[in-house]
């Protein structure tokens, strides 16, 4: 499998801890790993010492992503791998808030995903591997008009589309991974890191002014924030172990982030401006992918405590914790809809993985998409 379709497929949960290593990021649900000269999907059992190859399975319906005014959700699939009227190919998807209108925008012999609205939901980026080893592109919100927006010589995929004229972007153009930003028609691309380490997971902070980003520029992933000029880094982590998956609150001072400095990955939030660190979850096995509620009083996550990967809602102060689900299937990638009255996630159930939402009160759990059964050959 390409490098570029296995790094959409990792970046588009956000949850991708490093790349250009060894295995790297092992706190996280999945991450990849470079062996000889290649790259694998690899997820962690529980001793983490034998990573379980997923390179032969592909998402299907993941990593759902809510339009600005939260009337419709994209997402990346490959509805039908290894069937036998297969593509074997990742494309991206739009739906109704409700699961209706499903409508495939993409088409396209090469991988297609990591979709990222505009602002005003008019159009979408997202990374596609239809140009050498994979570039940003753009289209309107139905799938027309589409336009290739990098043509460079590494990996370039969106992180997000915050502001109605900047796009922030990763890329390895120049050897390692760094945080890029460009206009939203694809001029004024900036490098805005330069470390001999890897800059990934970046953010926007909600007013544009600053980025928070995961690097291992001092040969451990520490959480750091930036101008959004790429002016004074600041390092808000600085641990033996790893810290990663920065998201920024609602009110773009305090960060969620994962942190193995206790043994391992639990939730942390720190206050960008005091350095006050508050531990929002505590347990025996790993809670990671935090998502902000848009008012910024309560988290999203994913827990594996109880031997399962479920989803867990808890305060932002550590309290209130709370289980969403219960099921044998693995939930991953929860995304809180604008108005905060549901919450969107994957889920493998039943041998397939589809996109669910559920109130943040754990009740009117709905099935948006019912993808065929799927089995890598």
């Amino acid at each position: 499998m390409k490098l570029a379709v296995l790094l959409a497929v990792l970046l588009a949960g956000g949850i991708v801890a490093g790349c250009g290593g060894s295995e790297a990021g092992y706190e996280n649900l999945i991450f990849i790993a470079r062996q000889s000269g290649d790259y694998t999907i690899r997820l962690p059992i529980e001793n983490e010492n034998q990573p379980l190859d997923l390179s032969g399975s592909l998402p299907w319906d993941s990593a759902p992503v809510w339009s600005p005014d939260g009337s419709k959700i994209a997402f990346y699939s490959d509805r039908v791998f290894g069937l036998s009227n297969s593509d074997d190919n990742v494309d991206i998807y739009v739906m109704n808030a409700d699961g209706s209108g499903l409508t495939r925008l993409t088409d396209n012999p090469a991988a297609d995903a990591f979709p990222v609205w505009s602002p005003d939901g008019a159009r979408l980026a997202f990374y596609s591997a239809r140009s050498t080893d994979g570039e940003i592109y753009s289209m309107a919100a139905d799938g027309s008009d589409v336009q290739q927006l990098t043509s460079s010589n590494g990996v370039d995929f969106p992180y997000g589309w915050p502001q109605d004229d900047k796009i922030l972007l990763g890329s390895n153009r120049s050897g390692n991974f760094d945080v890029w930003s460009m206009d939203a028609d694809g001029g004024g691309q900036e490098r805005l890191t330069s470390s001999d380490g890897d800059e990934l997971a970046a953010e926007w902070s909600p007013d544009g002014s600053r980025i928070a980003y995961q690097s291992s520029a001092t040969g451990n992933v520490d959480t750091y924030v930036m101008n959004a000029d790429g002016s004074d880094e600041v390092n808000l982590t600085v641990r033996p172990l790893q810290d990663t998956a920065a998201r920024w609150a609602p009110d773009g001072v305090r960060l969620a982030f994962v942190s193995g400095r206790d043994g391992d990955a639990e939730i942390y939030v720190i206050d960008t401006q005091f350095s006050d660190l508050i531990r929002v979850s505590e347990a025996v096995r790993d809670d990671v992918t935090p998502a902000w509620s848009p008012d910024g009083t309560r988290l999203a996550y994913i827990s594996n405590r109880d031997l399962n990967h479920e989803l867990y809602v808890v305060n932002a102060d550590g309290s209130g914790q709370r289980r969403m689900t219960d099921d044998p299937g693995w939930e991953s990638m929860p995304s809180w809809s604008p108005d905060g009255s549901q919450i969107a996630f994957a889920s493998f159930r039943d041998g397939r993985r589809d996109i669910y939402t559920i109130a943040p009160d754990g009740t009117n759990l709905v099935r948006l998409t019912n993808d065929e059964a799927a089995t890598a050959p």
